[in-house]
């Protein structure tokens, strides 16, 4: 039986936190227990109006666990047998997964870009024949990534993805959940452990005072004048990315391996010499999710989990994570 001492279980849950969660909220929670580790969801880190079947949720405990096992090979450990539960979400701590682990050989050290994996939402360079080189190796390594490569398709995308995020911020509840993950001030409490914050958004102090105007109040009658759909229009970044990067996985998957596929997706884009920017929303509106996958050809046995637009950023990244720290993420 593998036990760990304190000190190492913090060194791998300090690596195993920097995966990616929706709107950064971190639900997923650990415990060691009776030689068996168990990963338990936060279910007041949820985010229920934006996300009302828990789907993105559990993608981020997927994210989580798939950040667990990286962390944990690096050390000569694996994850042995695991055993997954449905969460009933009347509590405020469920169980997620029940995890068993065994020694391995550690094999020669594969760089993982686990430290320098972020959301890059500024523009990119334009393509060269070098970035066409990583896109072409991403696609053969990925088979559940398809690229969206030309300028025409791209714009296509770009356009869509305003549609659709026009679609849920015109619901009052969905803005105001929203800000409630935003730290548009790093006079914020929070700005540093969690959710979106303006320098991850890559907003300068200016921006992030009127994206807040934006979602908030103001929201309503700048709509009226035709006004918050340009003022909140990301098609002039997307319009710039070398490709945008559609992620499916078979219909019908537990979210939680979906979540799991979706950081190894990811970290390839990061060892391509990629940077990538979820576009959420173009998954979660059954209207451009369907669009997209009739357009692009995704088989009918698979579905849209996310959307990316990457390529070689226009600038430079400032790695520099929010998260919390690893004692609370012990229980």
């Amino acid at each position: 039986m593998i036990t760990l001492a304190r000190d190492e279980f913090r060194s791998i849950l300090a690596e195993a936190r920097l995966a990616p969660s929706v709107h950064n909220i971190q639900p997923s929670r650990w415990r060691w227990q009776g030689g068996n580790l168990l990963l338990l969801g936060d279910t007041v880190r949820s985010i229920p109006v934006a996300d009302p079947s828990g789907r993105d949720w559990r993608l981020s405990h997927g994210a989580a666990l798939e950040g667990l096992e990286i962390a944990l090979r690096g050390r000569g450990l694996a994850i042995a047998e695991m055993t997954l539960t449905e969460p009933h979400m009347s509590a405020s701590l469920v169980p997620i997964a029940s995890l068993n682990l065994h020694s391995v050989s550690r094999p020669a050290p594969i760089r993982s870009p686990v430290a320098t994996r972020i959301s890059w939402r500024g523009g990119f360079h334009p393509v060269d024949p070098e970035t066409d080189h990583d896109l072409d190796r991403l696609a053969a390594e990925q088979s559940d990534v398809m690229l969206v490569r030309g300028a025409e398709a791209i714009a296509e995308v770009a356009k869509l993805a305003d549609r659709a995020s026009l679609h849920f911020l015109r619901k009052e509840a969905h803005r105001r959940e929203l800000l409630h993950w935003l730290r548009l001030s790093k006079s914020h409490p929070l700005y540093e452990r969690d959710g979106l914050n303006a320098r991850a958004m890559d907003l300068g102090a200016a921006e992030a005072w009127a994206a807040g105007l934006v979602l908030g109040w103001f929201f309503s009658p700048l709509d009226r004048v035709g006004l918050a759909a340009p003022l909140l229009s990301e098609a002039a970044k997307t319009r710039t990315a070398a490709a945008i990067a559609l992620f499916h996985r078979p219909a019908g998957e537990d979210p939680m391996l979906s979540g799991r596929a979706f950081y190894r997706a990811w970290l390839a884009m990061e060892r391509n010499n990629l940077k990538g920017c979820p576009m959420s929303v173009l998954a979660d509106w059954p209207v451009a999710r369907d669009r997209l996958a009739g357009r692009h050809a995704i088989p009918s046995d698979r579905q849209i989990v996310s959307v990316f637009r990457i390529g070689r950023p226009k600038g430079t990244p400032r790695l520099v994570h929010a998260r919390l720290p690893v004692d609370e993420l012990i229980v």
